[in-house]
């Protein structure tokens, strides 16, 4: 009695290790890595991006999304751009990649060309990443953060190194949650990042099954409202709805004020309320935008250094899709 569970020690050892290690590598990145090599390239970026969100307004929460299946799985490397081979079934061709919306790796392709022409083999791949997720995030009312430079691209993508690392929307949230404990992310910080669902959109596919059941915490008119959008869905699988019904196409806190309503779209939308873990912080966000825009900037700050590859460990790719 009284006495410590050993595996309390070994965690605040693991996290205090990943949080040297995190210092460590964000010594090494610098805000203005590309000032003397590549003196457009914010300006180049920002430019692909903004042309690309006129044109295609899902184009935020596409590379949002994209930013996140790269960098959580096993570091921001840029392993996700990466094509298949007749030898090689890459990270974008595993199942749960196949959903990713192709307007997120045309922006970065974009990107990519017009740097290579200013700056041939100069700028990584996971860079621009982050650095668009960022620009897009702002133009669509998300806060503003700073994007440590310098990463390189990995060497590798494998669709089999993927099992099991990401979150799935029906995941039980103790599994999420220790997920994101492994990689030493807290469950306020996991919830904060679960308010990229603000913007972007579901396929019927993630949600359809949940709907039909009894008790799973979906207002009753909005459940009629899901069943009917889905109606065609088995004919065709490419129907969705927007995971925020409210503001859409608005990076805010609607997101977290839908789920006590009962408007969540996803299981795990709900799950972040009914776990008593993280019902308080859905409960805090919903109330306090500013908040959490600054969680959330501070977050993807957090996993956008997470993993990354610096000096000979990685590449600068001359092509975002092939390994050089």
């Amino acid at each position: 009695m009284g006495e410590q569970s050993p595996l309390k020690p070994l965690s605040s050892l693991f996290l205090l290790l990943l949080t040297l290690l995190t210092t460590t590598v964000e010594s090494r990145l610098t805000t203005d890595f590309y000032s003397k090599s590549c003196p457009r390239f914010l300006d180049i970026v920002r430019d692909t991006i903004s042309d690309k969100q006129i044109t295609h307004p899902t184009t935020a929460a596409a590379v949002i999304r994209l930013f996140f299946h790269d960098c959580f799985p096993n570091g921001c490397d840029a392993s996700i751009l990466v094509s298949s081979t007749a030898f090689n079934v890459a990270e974008r061709d595993s199942s749960i990649n196949l959903s990713l919306p192709g307007d997120g790796f045309d922006v970065i392709v974009r990107a990519k060309t017009a740097l290579e022409l200013a700056c041939p083999q100069t700028v990584s791949c996971s860079d621009i990443i982050s650095v668009a997720t960022r620009d897009l995030l702002v133009t669509v009312g998300g806060p503003y953060y700073p994007v440590h430079l310098g990463r390189r691209d990995s060497r590798t993508s494998k669709a089999s190194l993927l099992a099991d690392l990401l979150p799935l929307p029906s995941s039980p949230m103790a599994k999420t949650i220790r997920q994101f404990e492994s990689r030493g992310f807290t469950v306020q910080e996991m919830v904060a990042l679960s308010g990229a669902h603000s913007i972007g959109f579901s396929h019927c596919k993630e949600f359809v099954g949940l709907v039909g059941r009894n008790s799973t915490g979906y207002n009753p008119r909005f459940a009629q409202a899901l069943k009917k959008a889905c109606s065609s869905y088995p004919k065709d699988p490419t129907i969705s709805v927007f995971n925020d019904i409210m503001t859409p196409n608005k990076f805010d806190n609607m997101y977290f004020q839908n789920i006590p309503k009962g408007l969540g779209l996803l299981e795990s939308d709900h799950g972040l309320y009914s776990d008593p873990r993280t019902r308080p912080f859905v409960d805090l966000y919903a109330r306090d935008q500013d908040r959490f825009f600054k969680d959330f900037a501070k977050a993807m700050q957090k996993l956008s250094l997470y993993g990354v590859k610096t000096g000979r460990r990685g590449e600068v790719r001359r092509r975002c899709d092939a390994i050089n």
